[in-house]
């Protein structure tokens, strides 16, 4: 792929692979009062890039190259391969939180993640995770985009996956016919999944959590960040993290990123 190329994919997944789709998994997170962590409000709109018209118009060889702060730094996969999914690509908003991953701001408004801090937390959070039995790790998606990734990790690492709208309880009520007890819950966003993280916090698991520019992290416990709304940032993301723990376990990765790519 070339640089070009890579610049253009890049584009595609800020401004055409971003999930709309209303947070089903967000439950009370619906309700300011009710949510996890205090959120600004935001419109669904809010979360989107500027108009295609405008990106398109600045994304020149100069707007989407510069994603990283350590051009030396040993990643995972190619540089190019990260900007290619847009990985790097937040919203038009940042919180306190979020912004020691930031690298920059494009001109048009967009804030960009730096890869290698997301290259080094994908790292991080496998280590965290090969402690566990595979069995006790849950993943939940409520975003459209995440679902297909967030399942594939699980059937790759042999973790637990909850998609789609979170059904309150499952984590707190013994009565509830799905309820689990997992030892660690990786949530595809902490506000679509705002109820799998209030739930994670008051049975006092730790939560590892896919966090773009517009997050607040305060009941996190490990960010990647990462482009959480975009369906080839999030395969990818998922795909090495499933690598990554199976490497750690000294197991074999047997997964391709075409077999974490959802074509919906």
């Amino acid at each position: 792929m070339t640089e070009n190329d890579a610049q253009q994919e890049g584009l595609d997944a800020a401004e055409e692979e971003i999930d709309e789709e209303p947070a089903e998994g967000a439950g009370p997170a619906a309700d300011p009062a009710d949510d996890v962590e205090p959120v600004d409000e935001q419109s669904a709109d809010a979360d989107e890039p500027a108009e295609a018209e405008s990106t398109e118009e600045d994304a020149g060889p100069t707007l989407d190259d510069d994603v990283m702060s350590d051009e030396e730094a040993d990643l995972l996969i190619p540089v190019e391969d990260y900007l290619g999914a847009g990985v790097h690509i937040g919203t038009q908003q940042k919180t306190a939180d979020m912004e020691r991953f930031i690298h920059r701001v494009r001109t048009d408004g967009l804030y960009v993640l730096d890869v290698s801090k997301t290259d080094g937390r994908i790292r991080t959070a496998a280590d965290f995770l090969s402690n566990y039995n595979a069995e006790q790790v849950l993943v939940t998606s409520s975003r459209q985009y995440g679902r297909f990734p967030a399942e594939k990790f699980a059937e790759a690492v042999g973790a637990r996956a909850r998609t789609g709208r979170f059904i309150p309880g499952t984590l707190t009520n013994p009565k509830y016919d799905g309820y689990i007890e997992p030892d660690v819950v990786v949530v595809t966003d902490p506000i679509g999944d705002a109820q799998a993280v209030k739930e994670a916090i008051t049975v006092g698991i730790p939560v590892i959590a896919m966090c773009d520019s517009n997050n607040q992290t305060s009941n996190v416990d490990l960010v990647v960040p990462t482009n959480n709304k975009g369906r080839k940032a999030l395969s990818v993301v998922y795909w090495l993290l499933a690598n990554e723990v199976l490497d750690k376990r000294g197991a074999e990765p047997s997964y391709s990123l075409e077999d974490f790519e959802s074509m919906v």
